[in-house]
């Protein structure tokens, strides 16, 4: 038997179990339910949530009163220097040296508590945020839960057709939602320190 003869049983067998493979797949395929995805501008979301408008609402009202002073300590300042800036020429030079001397510390305390407002409203604004993060994203994952989502994609995606976005979904029902975030549950109270058996040592004793 020339060797083309022994070979197209076997290619007719490895064809077959192909286009067996293939028709599995295929069924398999059909049968597994379609994956459900949704896609969340997450930014979007977290500047259009009412909870982000009034966690930056309460750090506005936290810092106000910081602010104004500054400002107030500002303007006074640059009246000051205007007015040094007047009187300078006639003024005594002790007298001169010593209003600018005082000006220089005055604007110096300014700078430190002003640089000091500016680290303090930023972590706290960095703490207010992650909160709100933190909520967002769980609301996302109930909203996928209860509305049968395999994935939900976020930052990262560079296309997503229309209708596979959820964010207006997700921010109508955190309109439904308390503006003011839930209440961090209370830290447990630490348990009685357990017993030990080793004798305390002091300095100087083995």
């Amino acid at each position: 038997m020339s060797t083309f003869k022994r070979s197209v049983p076997f290619l007719l067998l490895s064809l077959c179990g192909f286009l067996a493979a293939q028709n599995a797949g295929a069924q398999m395929q059909a049968a597994s339910p379609q994956t459900k995805i949704g896609v969340v501008n997450f930014q979007k979301l977290l500047e259009d949530a009412p909870q982000t408008k009034t966690a930056m609402a309460a750090l506005e009202t936290e810092f106000s009163p910081r602010r104004r002073d500054l400002l107030t300590m500002q303007n006074d300042l640059k009246a000051r220097d205007e007015k040094l800036q007047r009187d300078s020429a006639v003024m005594a030079e002790a007298d001169r040296s010593k209003a600018e001397k005082t000006l220089r510390d005055e604007q110096r305390e300014f700078s430190r508590k002003a640089g000091e407002f500016q680290d303090d409203a930023s972590t706290r604004r960095n703490e207010e945020l992650g909160k709100v993060q933190r909520y967002l994203i769980g609301e996302i994952q109930s909203y996928a839960s209860a509305n049968g989502f395999d994935l939900v994609l976020g930052d990262g995606v560079f296309y997503a057709r229309g209708q596979l976005d959820i964010t207006a979904q997700v921010l109508a029902v955190l309109l439904t939602k308390p503006a003011a975030l839930p209440a961090a549950p209370a830290a447990a109270a630490p348990g009685p320190a357990p017993a030990t058996t080793s004798k305390p040592t002091t300095p100087g004793t083995k």
